[in-house]
């Protein structure tokens, strides 16, 4: 009797448990699923990246005079890097991404943080002792003041310090192959296969930034063949390891895009309410005298040289009525060829200043700007140009089209001009 009582108790347990056991065993499979369809993914994307290198790059590389042995050794064993920004993976339509990944675009108070600006003017100035004869050379021959090739030297690498933790044929190969520039990433790419099959560096040596920029002076390919010299005179541009070559070599860059020899950057400057922060941009130059005419005028109770106020100026409000606002010249247009951001010129043109002339900071304060998603500032474009403003582009990044396209807007509507989206503007334009 006993047995048979266990027996039906086990009966019971051993059918009590089978829809646990069955939920569990159906949780494994959907989790194995899971673990396997990332791989699969991962590795269908893989084969479409090497049959496109194949199918696709291969005849135009040849086609360029890149050997068979150099394609081969710049990706033997290179995979897309789906963790860089900005790309946009096979079958899927491009997205404005909602975070912005570049600092020369966020918040323009962290962008100029003390400790940030201060490590490249107390390291600018070492190494300004340090480097005297060639800077002066340096100088002499392109018209670019040394302070300004320290603060890009500075800015980009640390002066060097900086890691390149990529390989630049991952990152290039990766972006010419899925990014929302693939045509912009094919030229850079096959321009780095021609560095390598030149012999101006081995295939090794090819570490880059998360956008594929080489050396200390983060040239893209394309800027290291158009511009990197060798001024150490050893025979070889070496922008990885020789201080002459990275000097010179972003002397020369700026030159080729209208470094003006005896002119600054610009001025730090007041703009009263009377003149429109609307007026902003290198398309709306004036004489600076015409400026000051205007009632602008220079912090600090300066005054303008007096070989300037016959030259052309632009104003300049990168957070506009939030933020110090410039005078620039066109050179600042010239630093901003190295990086098509307002605040990178900005900074290079502050950092050299202080490298200069000791350790000042701006006069006006930053504004908190800066705060929105790059999804909202694309949806905010989108709208103006509808409207008919010209915004440069809808691609999130707010731009001086933009930011004067803002201050027109605001104006037409009774209000008092701004120049910079906010939150509250981004909800008046839904």
């Amino acid at each position: 009797m006993r047995t048979m009582t266990v027996t039906h108790l086990s009966r019971q347990v051993v059918h009590a448990a089978q829809p646990l056991r069955l939920a569990l065993l159906s949780f494994l499979a959907a989790l194995l699923a899971v673990f396997l369809t990332i791989p699969a993914s991962a590795a269908k994307i893989d084969d479409q990246f090497r049959a496109w290198l194949q199918s696709d790059l291969w005849p135009d590389a040849k086609a360029k005079g890149i050997s068979k042995r150099t394609f081969d050794a710049a990706f033997n064993g290179i995979k897309p890097n789906l963790d860089l920004p900005d790309l946009v993976l096979p079958g899927e339509k491009p997205k404005t991404p909602q975070k912005q990944h570049q600092a020369e675009f966020g918040s323009p108070g962290a962008y100029f943080a003390e400790k940030t600006v201060r490590a490249v003017t107390s390291g600018g100035r070492t190494r300004e002792a340090a480097n005297a004869r060639t800077l002066a050379a340096v100088e002499k021959r392109y018209g670019v003041p040394g302070e300004i090739l320290l603060a890009i030297w500075g800015r980009e690498t640390g002066f060097g310090a900086a890691k390149m933790p990529y390989d630049a044929f991952e990152v290039l190969g990766t972006k010419a192959f899925m990014s929302t520039k693939k045509d912009f990433f094919r030229t850079e790419l096959l321009a780095a296969l021609e560095i390598v099959e030149r012999g101006l560096a081995p295939v090794g040596a090819m570490k880059s930034s998360w956008a594929g920029a080489l050396g200390q002076p983060q040239f893209m390919p394309t800027s290291f063949l158009k511009h990197a010299v060798d001024f150490d005179g050893d025979g070889r541009v070496d922008i990885w390891n020789s201080t002459p070559d990275v000097l010179a070599s972003i002397a020369n860059y700026l030159v080729h895009y209208g470094w003006v020899r005896g002119r600054g950057w610009g001025f730090e400057v007041t703009v009263p309410q009377s003149v429109s922060c609307s007026l902003e941009g290198p398309d709306q130059g004036k004489k600076i005298s015409q400026w000051a005419a205007m009632g602008i005028k220079r912090v600090g109770g300066k005054a303008f040289p007096a070989s300037e106020l016959r030259t052309e100026g632009f104003l300049l409000m990168p957070a506009g009525r939030s933020g110090p606002a410039f005078i620039a010249t066109p050179n600042f247009y010239v630093l901003k060829e190295y990086n098509t951001s307002d605040l990178y010129a900005l900074f290079i043109g502050h950092g050299a200043d202080r490298i200069a002339h000791g350790d000042q900071n701006f006069s006006g304060n930053w504004g908190p700007v800066g705060d929105l998603h790059r999804s909202d500032i694309a949806a905010l474009q989108r709208t103006l140009e509808a409207k008919g403003y010209d915004v440069g582009s809808a691609d999130g990044l707010p731009g001086f089209k933009t930011r004067r396209s803002i201050g027109r807007w605001q104006e037409k509507n009774g209000q008092a001009a701004t120049c910079f989206p906010d939150a509250g503007l981004v909800a008046a334009l839904k």
